[in-house]
């Protein structure tokens, strides 16, 4: 049985309808929160903030090495979504998840870890804030930071690689609780 293909034509910028700055400022947001605990790799930094910027994160956490905008290589790759999404440094990642907690935000570690929650069978609960800790591209979310979370999420994997690149575990983990928000 052969699948029909239609045929279809790039959109334009000025046709995709996304918000200004300004708009984007006083749009609603997600409740996610993206906490980074240790990040090296700037370009993985901007690429955060880019991904964050097409799904409305409430706001970012820039902890500990985390570098912070405006630096060069950030800006190559966030695209001036450093711009709109808000963030914050701090840095100690426990003080921001010890903050978060009191604001009866939900912490999640995407790690891999012993009794670790698929990501697929995460559910996200309505009315529920959630920060996502993501950790340093070689060492991983610190032990202690693991250890204050209410959950270790994993994002599955079946081929031989250890791990993911860390902007590619926050855009699958992004675009798959912020799916499920919006069911």
């Amino acid at each position: 049985m052969s699948q029909k293909y239609t045929k279809s034509r790039k959109l334009k910028n000025e046709e995709l309808e996304r918000l200004e700055v300004s708009e984007f400022k006083t749009a609603a947001k997600s409740p996610i929160i993206i906490i980074l605990d240790n990040i090296r790799s700037l370009n993985n930094i901007g690429s955060v903030f880019r991904t964050s910027d097409a799904f409305l994160i409430e706001k970012i956490y820039l902890c500990g090495i985390t570098a912070q905008p405006p630096h060069n290589d950030i800006r190559k790759t966030a695209l001036g979504s450093t711009e709109t999404v808000d963030w914050e440094y701090a840095e100690n990642t426990l003080n921001v998840i010890n903050k978060l907690k009191a604001e009866n935000v939900k912490i999640c570690s995407i790690e891999q870890a012993e009794n670790a929650t698929m990501l697929n069978n995460f559910k996200p609960q309505p009315n529920e804030k959630y920060a996502f800790v993501f950790g340093n591209e070689v060492k991983g979310v610190a032990q202690d930071v693991v250890d204050a979370s209410d959950v270790v999420i994993e994002i599955p994997q079946y081929g031989t690689k250890h791990s993911l690149n860390i902007s590619v575990s926050c855009g699958v983990v992004i675009w798959d609780v912020f799916s499920k928000m919006q069911k």
